[in-house]
């Protein structure tokens, strides 16, 4: 078994962080059995590793410390789904529920406001095994899917208690500066104008859409998206969390890809809708190696694309996970497993990132950041790791 481990040398500058960042002991986990169960019986897998990200745009300092906290939770929560036995497209939804579910998100509960001062929030959840796709565009939730909704048993959630009071008065902001805008420019200037106080209220470039990616010891995995949306965008906007190929993407291994692929995006909706990044990102995975796929991925298909030839920044960011079955040598051992490894890039100033296998006492988090002196949205980050799921057996 191995712990997470210099990656393509892209984990060196993790190496120095606090014990938050940096785990000390080894990334593994275990394929448990029934004890109670008969010889012949075939084990119960259960277990797995989770990724979650709190989106791709700049988080400050002051406020890192909550950032990363939801990241952990998120991982908690998946991990305790995927212990109790729960597949991968169950533990992404859980890890979901609990990003959105945090005021300092911009997903669900502290989404941004539109244009009309309302919630819209957009998202998606792909299962790799079974290749089903679910998504949700601007909703506030319209009365269809609320009464759909309550007749399954899920509680509602009233849409003005989803706003905060940072989104309120981020809005407010927001909508004085439209006004005074509006005072001197018309037309195509007042629109570019529009986006670009959204992405850079407080200074902060809130591009915070959230999503996670989960494999089982199974070996299926899935992947989630969730977003409110850019600040004032026009009502009715959808985003690319619920584009198909765009938000996310999942798919197991099969004969034509020998590996299973997660994905999850965040940052400007615009660039990743007209790159389908997240289908992109999956498919550069069935290289031999992933970093390299990864980097040439993010740096052609997204920095360079020629559907993006017109834009001076290209803002986005992905989590990525890839796994395959793995059997250790001496044969005579019978241990297999499943590698899994796990990336996040970025080309804004920041991304907030959070692991966990089911071995694990507590979920890692980073906030990986540009380089100083770099232009956000004509470079990029990126880092990751590496870990083996194992079992024994008879």
């Amino acid at each position: 078994m191995i712990g997470l481990s210099s990656y393509a040398g892209v984990m060196e500058s993790l190496m120095n962080c606090d014990e938050e960042q940096q785990p000390s002991s080894p990334l593994t986990n275990s394929w448990s059995k029934n004890q109670d169960s008969g010889k012949n019986q075939k084990p119960k897998l259960v277990g797995g590793f989770v990724l979650v990200h709190a989106g791709a745009g700049y988080h400050s300092e002051s406020k890192a410390k909550e950032y990363k906290h939801v990241c952990k939770r998120a991982c908690q929560r998946a991990v305790d789904q995927l212990k109790a036995g729960a597949l991968a497209v169950e533990a992404v939804a859980a890890a979901l529920v609990e990003l959105e579910d945090s005021p300092f998100t911009n997903a669900g509960m502290g989404s941004n406001l539109n244009l009309s001062g309302e919630i819209e929030c957009d998202a998606s959840i792909m299962d790799g095994k079974s290749l089903h796709y679910g998504a949700v565009g601007a909703i506030s939730v319209g009365r269809g899917a609320h009464d759909w909704a309550v007749s399954h048993g899920i509680p509602p959630c009233p849409s003005e208690k989803m706003a905060t009071k940072f989104s309120l008065s981020a809005y407010k902001r927001n909508k004085r500066k439209m006004e005074l805008a509006e005072k001197i420019d018309t037309g195509h200037n007042q629109a570019k104008k529009r986006r670009q106080s959204s992405e850079n209220e407080n200074g902060s470039g809130c591009l915070d859409t959230v999503g996670a990616v989960v494999v089982d010891l199974e070996g299926n995995v899935a992947a989630a998206v969730s977003s409110g949306g850019l600040a004032m965008k026009h009502p009715g906007r959808v985003g690319q969390a619920a584009h198909y190929g765009c938000g996310c993407w999942a798919e197991n291994a099969c004969n034509m890809n020998p590996y299973s692929t997660a994905v999850s995006t965040s940052g400007c909706g615009e660039h990743l809708i007209r790159t389908m990044l997240a289908r992109e990102c999956s498919a550069a995975m069935q290289s031999e190696d992933a970093h390299q796929a990864l980097l040439e991925a993010m740096q052609n298909k997204f920095i360079s694309s020629p559907f993006l030839a017109s834009e001076d920044r290209v803002l986005g960011g992905v989590i990525v996970l890839r796994c395959c079955r793995c059997v250790e040598a001496p044969p005579s051992q019978n241990i297999q497993g499943i590698l899994v490894e796990f990336l996040w890039s970025h080309t804004t100033e920041s991304m907030c990132v959070g692991y966990m296998s089911a071995q694990d006492s507590k979920a890692k988090t980073h906030i990986s950041r540009l380089p100083p002196g770099t232009v956000p949205g004509q470079c990029l980050a990126i880092e990751g790791g590496v870990c083996r799921l194992m079992s024994r057996g008879e």
